[in-house]
């Protein structure tokens, strides 16, 4: 745990507002380890999404289904947090999944937990801005992308932007991401 911490005191830090001990203190008491085995679903339809997940170790993956396909939004790795937005911040019904590509070591909070930091940590604020902020340029990013770039581009983006991904992930998962057919990223890869 105390490499999330240190993690998030840095994010807290770097902006000008380092966490404060007692807001590391409830940190420790709150924090909560998870374990899950790879292709282990931690939510789905029509569950609420009551936890806010930091990845210690391993590789997620958010989709939700269209016409009985699975559309892959998102995947997490080391380092990030994971939530189903729209499930999570408005404590409603989840249309999306999160499932486990690997083995994953996982901190977790719950939605009230993180109102109370929210609350009474004033710093913590900061580290929820910033992760926002940072998420929320990601899939901008990614959204244009997928409208403004063609196939073989917007796979050079992800090799430059995210390279592990592609030996971590299935094709059928990279493609849906992507927005492409199988066959398409399969030749996109050929090319490149």
């Amino acid at each position: 745990m105390e490499e999330l911490l240190w993690f998030l005191n840095d994010v807290a830090a770097k902006n000008g507002w380092p966490l404060s001990a007692q807001c590391l203190a409830h940190l420790r008491k709150i924090i909560k380890k998870q374990e899950v085995m790879s292709e282990e679903v931690l939510l789905r339809p029509p569950q609420v999404c009551e936890h806010l997940y930091f990845i210690k170790k391993g590789l997620l993956k958010c989709y939700y289904m269209l016409h009985g396909q699975e559309v892959c939004d998102w995947f997490f790795g080391e380092m990030e947090t994971v939530v189903s937005i729209d499930s999570f911040y408005d404590q409603l019904p989840s249309i999306d999944f999160i499932q486990a590509i690997e083995d994953c070591i996982l901190y977790y909070i719950t939605y009230r937990e993180l109102d109370y930091l929210y609350q009474n940590y004033v710093e913590f604020n900061v580290v929820g801005r910033v992760l926002t902020n940072k998420y929320l340029r990601i899939w901008h990013k990614q959204a244009k992308n997928i409208r403004m770039l063609t196939a073989e581009e917007r796979y050079q983006f992800l090799l430059d932007t995210q390279p592990g991904l592609v030996n971590r992930v299935s094709i059928k998962d990279l493609s849906s991401h992507l927005d492409m057919a199988r066959e398409t990223l399969s030749r996109v890869r050929g090319r490149i």
